[in-house]
């Protein structure tokens, strides 16, 4: 049985492991930000949360849960698809249960990156203390299985996944940022073994992105030259994670690529049961997140009107409802 380490993705995630079977997965691992956080910035000290309407409308019960979603979020779904559970708890849940360790938590948290500097601006837990998070969790996974099985075992068979750094994305990577990228051996000293990298979206389409850039508020094209970058990071990623798996024994490296699949959101959004691709869906649509998005602010009339719930998020073409983060 392998644990699942994870980041941010959707539809293509799923696709990817279509082949594999639910029983060669026991437990699913999740390292990201507001894509994946399924509430752990509840439990920090930190004004990025989600623990307030309008997020969780369409969520079981309709309960903000710290979730950037208007519902469930791909790892949830991710859970429930590969039959392990129905609900990825944050990992800084409080008196979280053996049997919620056994099955997987996210370690994920809203506003985070890959660099220190990205999480300490919006006083989140970045990746590498998502690492550190991982760590304690193995602590605790072993108490809680009462030392039944070697340690490591279960995490050494994981398939895990990372998202790349979203703020100063440069076509031209530095030495710095490409040893941000290098988080992936740390988890694999410590068992991991198997990799899901996502790659990043035309983020130059993204509502807050095009709001930034004061480009015609009718027209609300996307910025191509970020757009552009964002091709060439994808594919030095590509070629980074080729590397690794050569230079780390049993390893296993797969990349996701989320470009085309959201290109074709933003261009046909009809496509794809969408209003709306180049404005969220709270407030105006062109800045509201976080803070800004409160039982106060008007939202979609149907929320799926709009395939970024929110500016500062691309469209998540798999989850078929709006983000709001």
């Amino acid at each position: 049985m392998a644990a699942t380490v994870l980041l941010p993705l959707f539809i293509l995630l799923l696709a990817g492991l279509g082949a594999c079977s639910a029983a060669n997965f026991s437990s699913l691992l999740v390292f990201g930000d507001s894509t994946v956080d399924t509430g752990n910035n509840n439990y920090i000290s930190t004004s990025f949360k989600a623990n307030h309407v309008p997020y969780g409308v369409g969520f079981p019960g309709k309960i903000p849960t710290g979730r950037f979603s208007d519902g469930l979020l791909v790892p949830d779904m991710l859970l429930s698809e590969l039959g392990i559970g129905q609900l990825l708890p944050p990992f800084l849940k409080p008196n979280i249960s053996g049997d919620d360790l056994r099955r997987g938590v996210s370690f994920a948290s809203a506003g985070s990156g890959f660099d220190e500097v990205t999480a300490a601006s919006s006083g989140v837990i970045s990746v590498p203390k998502q690492v550190d998070m991982f760590k304690q969790y193995i602590v605790r996974l072993k108490s809680a299985a009462g030392r039944r099985r070697p340690q490591g075992s279960s995490v050494r068979r994981s398939f895990s996944s990372a998202p790349p750094p979203m703020t100063s994305l440069s076509a031209s990577t530095t030495p710095r940022e490409e040893r941000q990228l290098h988080h992936h051996p740390q988890v694999y000293d410590l068992g991991g073994r198997r990799f899901l990298v996502w790659g990043i979206s035309p983020i130059g389409c993204g509502p807050l992105q095009i709001t930034m850039k004061l480009l015609s508020l009718l027209e609300r094209s996307c910025v191509e030259n970020e757009n552009a970058d964002t091709v060439v990071f994808n594919s030095k990623l590509q070629a980074l994670l080729g590397k690794l798996q050569k230079d780390l024994p049993e390893s296993k490296f797969s990349f996701a690529d989320l470009y085309a699949a959201a290109t074709d959101i933003f261009q046909q959004p009809q496509k794809y049961g969408f209003v709306e691709a180049r404005r969220g869906c709270c407030g105006t649509g062109l800045m509201e997140a976080g803070e800004l998005c409160s039982s106060l602010t008007p939202t979609c009339p149907t929320p799926p009107s709009s395939s970024s719930s929110t500016p500062s998020t691309p469209p998540r073409p798999s989850t078929r409802s709006s983000r709001r983060t």
